[in-house]
């Protein structure tokens, strides 16, 4: 099995000096990244939910099976949501095959699980995964199982204070998303969309990160966001990629884009490097590409109406962009959207 690479969002691996860790525009894979989701009695739907909307996203947006999962519970029985909603799992952990990341979800009633059953059934699993994650309350029964001893970490905040307390070896911290070896912790629902966004972008490259949030938090980031954990931290290159969105039907040249931004050239073309992994024009591009996109999957309108809306002069022009892009011309992404 490969190992799977660190989450990008992540700065807490141990390292003895911090290395600055470029973008990639695009990343390609032979085989799905497998995820097992090990769901207790009373999660919360939000933060499953969190996770798997982006990756299910993710899948539709590259045309691919990129990621592969399936839910878990201990014991194969159905499992209520802390909101009453029952959900039926694909196979018990016990089925568990080695996978790349196992996520262990948890949340109201956490104590009543923390039995040695568990202990020991999350000890064999965690042996079957390269990466194992704690969602909300997960932590502590990963922490209960041995598996954060001399690791640092983090857990919903509201049991934070009882997580210090209760697990002396572990080095609790108040943040979102924290890695340590082969070991992540998430601190609830919404730090559970930073940690699956740079899931993505590790897997996938920026491009994919940047077509997920345009669905999901695009003009609406999460409450508590913290801006070194989105996709895009340079303002400079926020701004120019808002310009872009605003101007799809009539492209601005870089030069104009740069006139706007009160930058040379040069200087945006360097940023959007270091930030995105890709040149402006290569950006733009895709920008454009994807709103076309959205437009044949959830429109009536015609495929020559979408070109120019997006910035093409004939539809020749955007089937061959789009064929290049997608491997599939407009009539077939219409047609399979």
């Amino acid at each position: 099995m490969r190992w799977v690479q660190p989450i990008a969002l992540v700065l807490s691996i141990n390292l003895p000096y911090q290395t600055k860790i470029m973008p990639e525009w695009t990343k390609h894979h032979s085989a799905p990244v497998s995820i097992g989701f090990l769901i207790f009695d009373q999660f919360s739907n939000l933060c499953l939910a969190n996770c798997l909307e982006p990756l299910r996203a993710a899948n539709t947006q590259t045309l691919k099976r990129a990621f592969d999962w399936q839910i878990l519970t201990s014991d194969g029985a159905p499992v209520l949501s802390s909101s009453g909603m029952q959900v039926v799992p694909h196979a018990p952990l016990a089925a568990l095959k080695p996978c790349d990341y196992l996520f262990i979800t948890a949340s109201y009633d956490h104590d009543r699980h923390d039995t040695r059953a568990t202990r020991q059934a999350l000890q064999r699993a965690s042996r079957r995964a390269q990466v194992t994650v704690g969602l909300d309350a997960g932590p502590w029964l990963m922490a209960s199982a041995g598996l954060l001893n001399g690791r640092r970490a983090t857990v919903h905040w509201d049991l934070l204070d009882g997580f210090t307390e209760a697990f002396l070896g572990v080095e609790a911290e108040q943040a979102r998303v924290v890695r340590d070896g082969p070991m992540m912790t998430c601190a609830g629902a919404m730090s559970a969309l930073d940690l699956t966004m740079g899931l993505i972008n590790d897997h996938l490259g920026m491009s994919a990160r940047l077509d997920v949030e345009a669905l999901f938090i695009h003009g609406d980031p999460p409450v508590g966001s913290n801006r070194d954990q989105k996709a895009v931290s340079d303002p400079l290159v926020s701004r120019a990629l808002a310009l872009m969105r605003n101007n799809l039907e009539y492209p601005l040249s870089q030069t104009i884009l740069a006139r706007h931004l009160s930058c040379q050239p040069r200087t945006l073309d360097r940023r959007f490097r270091a930030a995105l992994g890709a040149p402006p024009g290569t950006v733009y591009r895709h920008l454009r590409l994807a709103s076309a996109r959205k437009m044949l999957e959830g429109t009536n309108l015609s495929i020559a109406e979408i070109g120019l809306r997006c910035g093409y002069d004939s539809p020749a022009a955007m089937t061959r962009a789009m064929r290049r892009q997608y491997g599939a011309t407009p009539s077939e992404l219409r047609r399979s959207g």
